[in-house]
């Protein structure tokens, strides 16, 4: 079934579109695993840079990579389902990150760190093997400016995330089209999409990371007396002024 193309559709798309222009996230010849999970976000990345290849006055390829980590219960059949009937080109990777994290995790450690580190590296390898120059992340908006806050609030460091950054390979670009969307965008047109969502089915699924959680309240709340407060936290992230930050690597004169 093709995409219902309606003004949220239109919305997202041409945001992807914004994205892809301002950070020159696609080029001519590219070649793109895009790492397809069963969640909305990746459902909606996929099928949005679908449809601006068929439209795009450039040439690039894309292979949807999906990393089952073994955890029981995990449908990716459905998903796979979804991905023939659509007629992507894919990957299926079946793992046991499940048996690794159940052995090397220390007590009352995250889940989710180690899950993470282990499924970026299996996704690193297989863009290698399908010839893939870039990688994509389903990373919308609200992503970025809850990871800006969480660095800010819990480490002490000012980042986010980047919508293109070479990995630590050296080989693989990873890019993030979903800059631009927000969540509450990607939600219904996941839903009128009728796009199959799959749980991760890890052993905390809907209870880890409280800190974002934590985020996502604040900003809740804070949207209720700055509706456009998100806008201007993502904005910021591209209106750095190194001169008015405490960081001495910034400031000191060269010897």
């Amino acid at each position: 079934m093709p995409l219902i193309e309606d003004t949220l559709f239109t919305r997202i798309k041409n945001r992807v579109g914004k994205a892809i222009s301002d950070y020159d996230l696609i080029s001519e010849g590219d070649r793109i695993a895009v790492a397809v999970s069963g969640g909305k976000d990746s459902y909606a990345m996929l099928h949005m840079l679908e449809t601006l290849r068929k439209r795009a006055p450039i040439r690039f390829e894309m292979v949807a990579i999906n990393i089952d980590s073994g955890y029981p219960g995990y449908r990716g059949d459905i998903i796979e389902e979804h991905l023939q009937e659509h007629g992507f080109v894919y990957h299926m990777e079946k793992t046991d990150h499940y048996g690794i994290i159940s052995e090397k995790r220390r007590p009352n450690s995250s889940y989710c760190s180690i899950c993470a580190r282990l499924k970026r590296g299996s996704l690193y390898g297989l863009a290698k093997q399908y010839g893939c120059n870039k990688l994509a992340l389903g990373h919308h908006m609200d992503d970025f400016i809850e990871t800006l806050l969480l660095n800010q609030f819990f480490v002490g460091s000012l980042k986010s995330m980047a919508p293109s950054m070479l990995a630590d390979n050296g080989v693989t670009t990873v890019i993030r089209p979903l800059v631009y969307v927000p969540e509450k965008d990607i939600v219904p047109f996941s839903r009128n999409n009728r796009f199959p969502v799959v749980c991760c089915c890890c052993p905390v699924c809907g209870t880890a990371d409280l800190q974002r959680k934590k985020m996502k309240e604040l900003l809740t709340a804070l949207e209720r007396d700055n509706p456009l407060v998100k806008k201007s936290l993502l904005k910021a992230l591209s209106n750095v002024h190194p001169r008015h930050l405490l960081d001495k690597g910034l400031t000191r004169k060269p010897s």
